[in-house]
């Protein structure tokens, strides 16, 4: 288990945990980031991820990255 924000540029991962504050997750979870999700990290750049969840690509930054264990 590692923090999204370690995942490489094309990888597949499975959502394993969530963390943050009650609000955050329930910030991430509206986003696609619920445990067992599909997601690909699609780029990086200067701190912000994109990553493709549920054929949707969302922009988070890394703080939210470290959050979302896969």
């Amino acid at each position: 288990m590692m923090p999204l924000s370690m995942a490489e540029i094309g990888e597949k991962k499975r959502v394993i945990k969530v963390g943050g504050k009650d609000e955050v997750r329930r910030f991430l979870q509206n986003l696609g980031f619920v445990e067992g999700a599909e997601i690909t990290v699609v780029s990086e750049l200067s701190g912000n991820m994109i990553i493709n969840v549920k054929d949707t690509r969302i922009a988070i930054d890394k703080s939210m990255a470290n959050r979302i264990m896969v």
